[in-house]
């Protein structure tokens, strides 16, 4: 992956960075003249850890934030959600799904839209809800860092998404010294008070100087949370899930070889803002992964192949019971590679890329014995589908003397889509909306192929040793999903089941859909000072226009039993054009050091964006409002102290098409201590200190709770919870 990395030293430097973990030591050998084998020859110490720091740091853009290992462990104490945990990076939002599914959001664009890498590999969707979102399969106990790209990102960094860049990295294999052998490792568990929370993690490292095998697993389990104030619980909240893999990592001559195994595993995941409920997800892995270094530059490639099976139907709040129900199935198979050259020349770095994304996808709802609405054959939600998707990219990367940096690009991705004939569950005059709409999808062509062109350009210039200003512009497109272009039912019910929203409305897909079109113009100013442990500050404007912006248009009105409107609606995606622009800033500054004092730091974030609907002239919807936070470090000796207060103002801008409802504002405080004796981590904190209530503007409506009370309200946000944690390294 190119890097917009800045020596602090007067002398300029030039950096390549390969995706993975192999970049710097692999450069570092390069640069002395070693072998590579023994570059890679680490005695098992972690590297110096930085907690939030801006991408130049971290090696990327300037406008990116790293979430470092430490940040981390800091946050996975209070959650199992690792898109929820990246809500503390400026101009990320979520929104609210289960326990550990929410949909990560970057300056007003969800997650359909973005990229989103796990391990170099992205990982398809596999729920017409899309409750089984890539970061579910990742835990915070196990991530090793985060890179969060909010502002224009290069063409290699991936192709058919219009929004920013999310890459999840596992730690890095470890070697031990030649001639020697390396075991270590870290455990570690938790447990939060509000839904009685618990879990844990394990990872073992066995070593030589050539070959190292890792095992990461993890586990973790709630009840309902309750609301703050007097909310109340917030029914179908519980989650239980685990995960392992394997890595195994091997030197060569001139590189790296990983092959790295794994299984997840959902027993049950709770979602208040859906009608069902994830009864089961199982998924396997395989990731194959090669990085060298050549005289002419580096070469990375990487292939993986995944399986899911996913299960939905009612948990008990819903009236779950264990036949019966409404049981809904999704199989998944996807299979991908990627290939990236870097080549050296004499002004800089030309970068050739190809990848290829396969996906399978048979989604159908058994009959329920008994019911006549729902039988008495199987729902052919989506028959087969496929799309297949192959990118090439071509990139330049330059830097001059003078402080300028550059990078240019252009990709090409071809998308591919199809899907086979659907049915409905029966014939009779009930089903009457569905077996019309069957007829119609059938007969239709179903073949779809986009050719989607993409180029971005960054242009950085170091004003000064502490001062960096970066800009960018992007021409990138999104091919639909499979969901949004081959849903079909026009049933109230079967409607209903469709959509990643969690607003209770139904949604129907639309065979014309075109790819959405967007152009973002991005700029980020970066200036510190006083050292590593210095001041900062950070702003960075944005404005993206999309054309074919794929929103909803409405249908018809839900009514109950009387005729009357429920408040929910039914939907078709739609192309319309939209636009987003705001700004983020963020900073920080020590207050004071010293060796009887310790020392303390305050850090700050804002973001404020504005979505409009350039069509209809609304709000875009689900759009984040002001918000802003404070921080409040302070270290001495083995002891940390956090506390952090988060703002949020009133939403009052909302969709009257989706009926989005509009939230209130409020501040939460949360604090934590950390003490270390020796390799023993101890953390006790509470979030929600005064047990604030109130409804996070992106959670949905609380379809759970509906259910059981017929009250139509949004889902609560978590009240006080009281954490604690405790993490040893061995």
């Amino acid at each position: 992956m190119p890097a917009f990395a800045r020596s602090t030293s007067k002398q300029p430097t030039f950096k390549v960075r390969l995706a993975g973990s192999f970049a710097f030591p692999a450069l570092v050998a390069v640069l002395a003249g070693a072998p590579i084998s023994r570059a890679f020859a680490q005695d098992g110490t972690p590297l110096p850890e930085v907690d939030v720091s801006s991408a130049s740091e971290a090696g990327s853009t300037v406008s990116g934030e790293r979430l470092s290992p430490s940040r981390l462990r800091d946050l996975q104490v209070g959650s199992s959600d690792t898109a929820a945990i990246l809500q503390s990076v400026p101009g990320v939002s979520g929104y609210g799904a289960g326990g550990f599914s929410t949909l990560p959001v970057i300056r007003g664009l969800e997650a359909q839209r973005l990229t989103v890498l796990v391990d170099g590999v992205a990982i398809a969707s596999a729920c017409p809800n899309d409750m089984n979102p890539p970061l579910s399969y990742t835990d915070p106990q196990t991530v090793s860092a985060i890179d969060v790209i909010t502002g224009v990102s290069p063409v290699s960094y991936g192709g058919d998404s219009i929004g920013g860049i999310i890459r999840v990295e596992s730690a890095p294999p470890r070697f031990a010294k030649q001639g020697e052998t390396l075991l270590t490792g870290e455990t570690s568990a938790f447990y939060r008070s509000n839904g009685d929370g618990f879990g844990g993690a394990l990872s073992v490292t066995a070593a030589s100087d050539k070959v190292s095998l890792t095992y990461n697993g993890s586990y973790t389990q709630a009840d309902n949370f309750k609301g703050g104030g007097s909310l109340g619980v917030v029914r179908s909240s519980e989650y239980a899930k685990t995960d392992h893999s394997l890595n195994l990592a091997a030197q060569v001559s001139n590189g790296l070889i990983e092959l790295k195994g794994g299984y997840h595993f959902a027993p049950y995941e709770g979602f208040p803002n859906q009608y069902m409920d994830m009864t089961s997800n199982k998924s396997w892995f395989l990731n194959g992964h090669y990085a060298g270094v050549f005289d002419w530059g580096n070469l990375d490639v990487r292939a993986s192949w995944r399986d899911t099976d996913h299960v939905m139907n009612f948990l008990a709040d819903k009236g779950g019971t264990a036949t019966g129900g409404m049981p809904m199935n999704t199989e998944v198979h996807s299979a991908s590679y990627t290939v990236q050259a870097d080549i050296l020349l004499g002004g800089g770095t030309l970068r050739l890329g190809s990848e290829f994304q396969h996906q399978w996808l048979n989604d159908y709802w058994p009959p329920v014995v008994g019911n006549m609405m729902m039988g008495p054959n199987a729902f052919i939600n989506v028959n087969g589908a496929k799309r297949d998707r192959l990118g090439t990219f071509l990139e330049w990367e330059t830097r001059w003397d003078s402080g300028f940096s550059l990078i240019a690009g252009i990709r090409n991705d071809q998308v591919w889509m199809n899907t086979g004939k659907v049915a409905p569950y029966g014939t009779g005059m009930m089903q009457m909306a569905d077996v019309m709409a069957a007829a119609a999808f059938n007969k239709a062509d179903r073949k779809r192929h986009d050719s989607n062109w993409s180029g971005s350009l960054l242009v950085r210039y170091a004003l000064s040793d502490g001062a960096d200003i970066e800009i960018g512009y992007a021409r990138k497109v999104r091919s639909p999903n499979i969901y949004e272009r081959y849903s079909w039912g026009r049933g109230s019910m079967a409607s209903r089941m469709i959509g990643w929203f969690g607003d209770g409305n139904g949604y129907v897909g639309n065979l014309d859909l075109r790819p959405e079109k967007a152009d973002t113009l991005s700029a980020a100013l970066a200036i510190s000072g006083g050292g590593k442990d210095g001041w900062s500050f950070k702003i960075a404007p944005y404005y993206t226009h999309v054309d074919e912006y794929i929103d909803a248009f409405k249908l018809a009105d839900f009514t109950d039993m009387m005729g009357s409107p429920t408040g929910f609606v039914q939907l078709q995606f739609a192309n319309q054009k939209a636009e987003i622009y705001g700004i983020d800033i963020s900073g920080a500054v020590p207050l004071w050091s010293s060796s009887s004092a310790g020392t303390a730091r305050l850090t700050a974030r804002a973001s404020w964006l504005h979505g409009q609907n350039l069509t209809d002239h609304a709000p875009l919807y689900h759009q984040m409002p002001f918000n802003a936070a404070l921080s409040l470090e302070h270290r001495i000796g083995g002891l940390e102290t956090r506390i952090d207060l988060d703002i949020v103002t009133e939403k009052d801008r909302a969709d009257p098409t989706r009926n989005e409802p509009r939230t209130g504002s409020y501040a939460l405080l949360n604090v934590q201590l950390a003490y270390r004796i020796d390799k023993v981590r101890l953390t006790l904190g509470a979030d929600n200190l005064f047990d604030k209530a109130y409804y996070a503007p992106l959670s949905g409506m609380s379809l759970g709770d509906l259910k059981a009370t017929g009250v139509r309200r949004p889902v609560p946000g978590r009240g006080r919870s009281v954490n604690a944690g405790i993490t040893i390294a061995f």
